[in-house]
């Protein structure tokens, strides 16, 4: 069916946990491009209660019907139509933004995607503007958990140039344009939030 709703039951699991840190870090009224939206259901779920948040929707141009399946149903006003955007290929100029999120996208990407979408969020993330990243990461370049160890042998193998990203090189992405780290959240599930500030 064209209309039909994609569903991962990751999203539902991962949405409030995520959502209280947004509710901390995302105070103020302004624009949120998230990049890789996935089935669309956290899209929905934070517009939905982060209602001073404008929140833009991206992925894959396949994902897209799925993405505006979730929107359209919503009939929220905050929530924009879905938007294509390859981190590999964007071309960010013109992209404004005063908050970024993504969730569990930067492992699933070649490196040069990942710092493509760097690149891109110092284009377009606004002075004083704050990025969130949600997902798995290792620090100095060891696994917080031997599930996410599986994960990630897992990952290699359905994509060699995949894999969990350590956070001290994406924390040199950042710096590179401009951003400061903030904070990391530990969540369930050997997850996290990392925020980074735009200076």
């Amino acid at each position: 069916m064209l209309n039909q709703r994609p569903y991962a039951p990751a999203c539902d699991k991962n949405k409030e946990p995520i959502l209280e840190v947004l509710r901390q870090e995302f105070l103020h009224s302004g624009l949120v491009l998230e990049i890789g939206s996935g089935t669309g259901q956290h899209a929905v779920h934070f517009a939905k209660h982060l209602r001073h948040l404008e929140w833009q929707p991206t992925d894959l141009s396949e994902n897209l019907p799925g993405i505006n399946a979730w929107c359209s149903n919503s009939e929220l006003a905050n929530l924009r139509h879905p938007q294509k955007l390859n981190v590999r290929t964007a071309n960010w100029t013109g992209l404004k933004a005063d908050y970024l999120f993504s969730a569990n996208a930067v492992h699933i990407m070649d490196w040069a995607s990942v710092e493509n979408f760097f690149s891109g969020i110092g284009e377009c993330l606004a002075p004083g503007g704050k990025a969130a990243f949600y997902g798995p990461f290792n620090f100095a370049g060891q696994y917080t958990s031997e599930s996410n160890a599986r994960f990630d042998q897992w990952l290699k193998e359905r994509d060699f140039l995949s894999g969990i990203r350590n956070f001290e090189d994406l924390d040199r992405l950042a710096r590179s344009v401009g951003l400061s780290f903030l904070k990391d959240y530990p969540l369930p599930a050997n997850n996290r939030t990392l925020i980074w500030s735009r200076r």
